[in-house]
């Protein structure tokens, strides 16, 4: 084709009108549907051996021969629907490639829950005759109507996620617009193709025209059930923070133990390298560190059964720890033009040099409290200073931890003691004193400064970190 693309896709689900579209779309000169491509259980349409001369099974051992077949059709622009259950192989193919026009075809949830649900009770998922008609009324679950918005809900952002990093844009339509013909038309024009429709295709009639509340059984049960969800996500936790590569060169893997250490930053760090090392009678200059992804690969080749593990520090300790480390301190690990942006900008009481004895338990208090608003902001995307690995949230870092490999034990910094020493015993290493607990590097210990407001400030800070771990407040005997 000489258009602007080469072929479409349509994004739908069930029943939210992919069928008269596509039929409709077929009613053009120069443009074909070809069903539902990638749908694992059939090819194009139920029924179906094979989709331009493609069979099902070469399709499922290689989607790219579909995808090529359909892109170089010399008889028109053609294109296929996708559903969020289709073989995931193709989606990032087809999104990442701009020649490849993006129509997304929605409908009110509820609706399309309500019509799957009848369509499943009578059998009928296409009415072509009316007097053909098969009549039933959905049950409503809330719990499966609520799993039902969450994967469609993920599915769609997914999709617009991937449109808007590659600068792309889409063709929304909806399900009541799919009777309009001039919209229909803009479609077409859309997609290149300069050929227009007088009427649209009536063959396929509406199943259940009803009022919704009609159509189900349970009625009190739906509208209980709406009431409990959270239909515009109001509890969703807003997330600013950059997404997080595997830092592979920050992993510690031991020399005969088959355990690799995937440190959290500002976590017991030391304190766990050094317990790595003793495991297998070495120094931790010898452990195998600052690798990257293929000698991490070599080393799990050589360590068959090993384990991968990380240790989560409470919010408020990691957080002191860091303010402490990199901030307070003007030593060579320390970011000494953060330290200067923060003093300036930020009002942090932080002294000259190294703190002395004009530098009070108030003075270190303000400064931290000080140094929590930085990291609110910046974790929210507010400062243009970066957000680094030491004060980025734990949940972040984890998560992109899960880009190259998640650990297989995520341990609390207070059960490290127990839990590590029974993690070397599984995989048979010698039994070892635990790990001690990790010293308060600053001129104050966190118990020094800590009250229930400082709890608040950190977790305003980390909300995120809260939330998925489920920490609860700081006490004295979780101190670094």
């Amino acid at each position: 084709m000489t258009g602007a693309f080469d072929y479409f896709v349509i994004f739908a689900e069930m029943r939210t009108g992919s069928n008269f579209l596509e039929t409709n779309l077929n009613a053009f000169d120069g443009i074909a549907c070809r069903g539902e491509a990638f749908n694992p259980h059939f090819i194009g349409y139920p029924n179906r051996s094979d989709l331009l001369a493609i069979s099902r099974a070469d399709r499922d051992t290689n989607p790219t021969l579909v995808i090529d077949a359909i892109r170089d059709d010399p008889t028109a622009l053609s294109g296929f629907r996708f559903f969020h259950d289709h073989d995931p192989r193709v989606l990032e193919p087809i999104l990442e490639d701009q020649r490849c026009a993006k129509i997304i075809l929605t409908r009110n949830p509820l609706d399309s829950y309500v019509s799957w649900k009848i369509a499943q009770e009578t059998g009928q998922w296409k009415l072509t005759d009316v007097k053909r008609r098969k009549d039933a009324k959905a049950r409503f679950d809330g719990d499966e109507f609520a799993r039902h918005v969450e994967v469609l809900r993920d599915f769609q952002v997914f999709v617009l996620n991937q449109l808007q990093t590659t600068g792309q844009t889409a063709f929304y339509i909806a399900y009541e617009d799919l009777q309009d013909v001039a919209v229909i038309n803009g479609l077409a024009r859309w997609l290149g193709v300069d050929a227009e429709l007088d009427s649209l295709d009536k063959s396929l009639k509406p199943q259940n025209p009803t009022p919704l509340i009609s159509k189900v059984s349970n009625p009190d049960d739906l509208v209980t059930g709406l009431a409990e969800l959270d239909r515009f996500n109001l509890n969703r936790t807003p997330n600013f923070e950059p997404r997080r590569g595997p830092s592979v060169p920050t992993y510690v893997a031991a020399v005969n133990a088959p355990l690799l250490y995937m440190p959290l930053r500002s976590g017991p760090e030391a304190e766990v390298v050094q317990w790595l090392a003793a495991l297998d009678g070495v120094n931790p200059a010898d452990l195998l560190t600052k690798a990257n992804q293929k000698q991490l690969r070599q080393w799990k080749k050589t360590h068959p059964g090993h384990r991968s593990f990380t240790v989560l520090r409470h919010p408020v300790a990691r957080a002191h720890a860091a303010f402490c480390q990199y901030i307070l301190d003007t030593g060579p690990n320390s970011f000494e033009h953060i330290r200067a942006t923060l003093k300036k900008q930020f009002k942090l009481p932080l002294p000259n040099g190294q703190p002395d004895a004009f530098y009070t338990r108030a003075i270190h208090r303000e400064a931290f409290e000080g140094y929590l608003r930085f990291v609110r902001a910046n974790l929210a995307g507010q400062t243009g200073i970066r957000v680094d690995p030491v004060w980025a949230s734990q949940a972040q870092i984890l998560s992109g931890f899960g880009d190259m490999v998640l650990p297989d034990l995520v341990v609390r910094e207070t059960e490290m003691a127990d839990l590590l020493p029974a993690l070397a015993e599984r995989v048979g290493a010698s039994a070892i004193a635990p790990p001690p607990a990790a010293p308060d590097t600053g001129p104050f210990a966190v118990s020094d400064i800590y009250d229930d407001a400082l709890e608040a400030k950190v977790a305003e800070a980390y909300h995120k970190d809260y939330q998925l771990f489920g920490f609860e407040v700081w006490s004295a005997d979780q101190a670094a």
